[in-house]
């Protein structure tokens, strides 16, 4: 934060402390938000969990990827709705995965309670956030919310995502350290996010990520969507399991005209955005 007050002139930077593993913290820091802000113009998903070794749940009983990855930012996206919907021109950029093109949702087992596969869990996860992107997208445009619903990947990049999910001495964790030189600068993979937060030509329903090597390095471009996120039916059902897991619920009605997001969108929701408690059902057997 200093730093960036230190390089951009009249820069006001502040700091809120949400845990995307806990539906009750996505819900604080939303509130306060929206006591603070009038209008939201950026929202970038981009906080992951990848591969733990073990299955592992959060506060609420999803399992980590899928529940921090995806269901934490869809309720914080929900919650934000307002504030987005104010903006006029708001964008929220999600971020996926390389991880994502051979990646499937499993609705017959979305928590992974049957055999747990860290890489599967992880491109769920990812795949589910590029979906959401896409529907989005799609219900801004049937329901005139005004936003634009964006994907990114990164490629192949020098984070700790890697080490700090599966661990120094896994297999990906080793590759990490001692094979760097495979791994792109992580400030070249955050180009995609960049563009599509930015960029005037990044379209809402775009996906982009690097443009070579397999989309593993390089600069920002149009992403190959992997064929189940075209799926318009399992985009609509992911959704609407999503909806039912998290207890959060976007608008169904099309935006009014007349008076601001906040009051016609307030007053649809205002019995509708409730947290659940700990959902037992999903908790390992």
């Amino acid at each position: 934060m200093a730093e960036i007050e230190r390089r951009v002139a009249h820069a006001s930077v502040s700091f809120e402390l949400m845990d995307l593993a806990s539906l009750g913290s996505v819900q604080r820091c939303a509130e306060r938000l929206k006591q603070s802000l009038d209008a939201v113009d950026l929202l970038i998903n981009n906080a992951a969990v990848m591969t733990p070794p073990h299955r592992r749940i959060t506060a609420d009983g999803f399992e980590l990827q899928f529940g921090t990855n995806h269901l934490g930012h869809f309720a914080l996206t929900a919650h934000l709705l307002p504030l987005l919907m104010n903006s006029g021109k708001a964008r929220v950029v999600s971020l996926s995965s390389v991880a994502a093109r051979d990646a499937r949702i499993h609705f017959d087992d979305l928590q992974f309670q049957s055999g747990y596969q860290p890489m599967a869990a992880y491109g769920q996860s990812k795949l589910a956030c590029l979906m959401f992107a896409l529907e989005m997208q799609r219900l801004s445009d049937e329901l005139g919310w005004g936003i634009k619903g964006i994907a990114a990947h990164p490629g192949i990049s020098r984070t700790e995502l890697l080490v700090n999910g599966a661990g120094r001495w896994s297999a990906a964790g080793v590759v990490r350290r001692f094979a760097w030189f495979l791994f792109q600068p992580a400030a070249q993979g955050a180009l995609p996010t960049l563009y599509a937060a930015t960029a005037a030509e990044a379209r809402g329903g775009g996906y982009y990520g690097p443009d070579r090597l397999s989309e593993t390095r390089g600069h920002p471009a149009p992403a190959r969507t992997p064929h189940a996120a075209l799926d318009v039916a399992a985009c609509r059902r992911l959704w609407s399991e999503s909806e039912w897991m998290t207890g959060v619920c976007f608008p169904s009605l099309k935006a009014q005209p007349s008076g601001t997001a906040r009051s016609w969108l307030a007053e649809a929701l205002e019995d509708r955005l409730t947290v659940p408690g700990p959902l037992d059902f999903l908790s390992p057997p």
